[in-house]
C-alpha cells in the first residue's frame, strides 16, 4: 500500500493553524469539510474486534489475541492475521471466510462504536466549532450507521450534529452506494450550504477531489491509512499525521 508519511512537512501544523485562522474570520458561512473514517476516527480497534471474534468463532487461538497495532497496513486483513501469529499460507486458506465475516460486521452501527478518536480531533474540531464556522462531516459510511456513529462522536467528544444545526453529517443513503460518487455528489450540496474553506481526507482520490473542485479551499490530506488504491496526490494537498500540534 501507498505510504504518503514523507509528503508530511515539519511545518504542517502551520496548515491547521491558517485554517483556524480562516475560521475565525468567516462565521457561519464558513464550512470546514471532515471525513470519519482513517480522518478523525481510527477504526482499528473495530477492526481487531471483528478479527478476536473470528478467532473465537472459527477456533484460531492467534486471532483471539488480536488488537489495534496489528493493522498496520491500513485494512490489509492478510497483513493483520500475519501480525497476530498466522503463516501467510493459512492467512490466505482463510481470506475469503474472514473476508465474508468482517463484511458483514464492518459497516454497522454496533461496531462502529468501537473506533477512538485521531489524536488531536476533538478539540481541533471544536476549537473550529467555538469559531462558529460549520463543521461538515461527508462520510463514505451509509444511514444504518447514523445511530452508532453519532454515539461514537459523542463518546468521543467531538462536535455533534444535529437537524438543520451548525453541524451536519452527510451519509450515503445505503451501503452500496459508491462511496467516490456520493462525496463528489455531496460537493453540490456544499456548495448550496456555504464557502468551503478547508476539507479533511485520508483518501487520496476524494481529497484529490476537494482539491480540484474547491480551487480557494485548503485541501488537507491525512497520512494515516486508506484503501489501498494507488493515488497521486494534487499538488495543493497537504498531509498531515493528525490534528495534534
Amino acid at each position: 500500500m501507498h505510504d504518503y508519511l514523507h509528503r508530511v512537512a515539519l511545518d504542517w501544523h502551520q496548515t491547521l493553524e491558517q485554517i483556524l485562522s480562516l475560521a475565525l474570520k468567516s462565521g457561519p458561512r464558513g464550512l470546514l469539510v471532515f471525513d470519519l473514517d482513517s480522518t478523525v476516527f481510527d477504526n482499528r480497534p473495530r477492526q481487531a474486534r471483528i478479527l478476536r471474534e473470528f478467532g473465537h468463532a472459527r477456533h484460531l487461538a492467534p486471532l483471539t489475541q488480536c488488537q489495534p497495532w496489528h493493522f498496520s497496513s491500513g485494512w490489509d486483513l492478510r497483513g493483520a492475521t500475519n501480525a497476530c501469529g498466522l503463516a501467510p499460507a493459512q492467512s490466505e486458506e482463510i481470506y475469503a471466510d474472514l473476508k465474508a465475516f468482517w463484511q458483514e460486521r464492518f459497516f454497522t452501527s454496533d461496531y462502529c462504536r468501537t473506533d477512538i478518536e485521531v489524536v488531536g480531533a476533538p478539540r481541533y474540531l471544536h476549537a473550529l466549532d467555538y469559531a462558529k464556522s460549520r463543521v461538515i462531516y461527508v462520510t463514505g459510511r451509509h444511514e444504518g450507521m447514523r445511530e452508532g456513529t453519532e454515539a461514537c462522536l459523542e463518546r468521543c467528544r467531538m462536535p455533534m450534529p444535529s437537524h438543520g444545526g451548525q453541524v451536519q453529517l452527510l451519509m450515503k443513503p445505503e451501503l452500496m452506494a459508491d462511496d467516490d460518487a456520493f462525496k463528489r455528489e455531496a460537493h453540490e450540496q456544499l456548495k448550496s450550504m456555504g464557502t468551503v474553506l478547508a476539507a479533511f481526507d485520508n483518501e487520496p482520490t476524494h481529497i484529490n477531489d476537494y482539491a480540484v473542485k474547491f480551487e480557494n479551499a485548503v485541501p488537507v490530506h491525512l497520512a494515516t491509512d486508506h484503501s489501498g488504491r494507488d493515488v497521486k496526490l494534487h499538488p495543493r494537498c497537504v498531509s498531515i499525521p493528525h490534528f495534534a500540534y
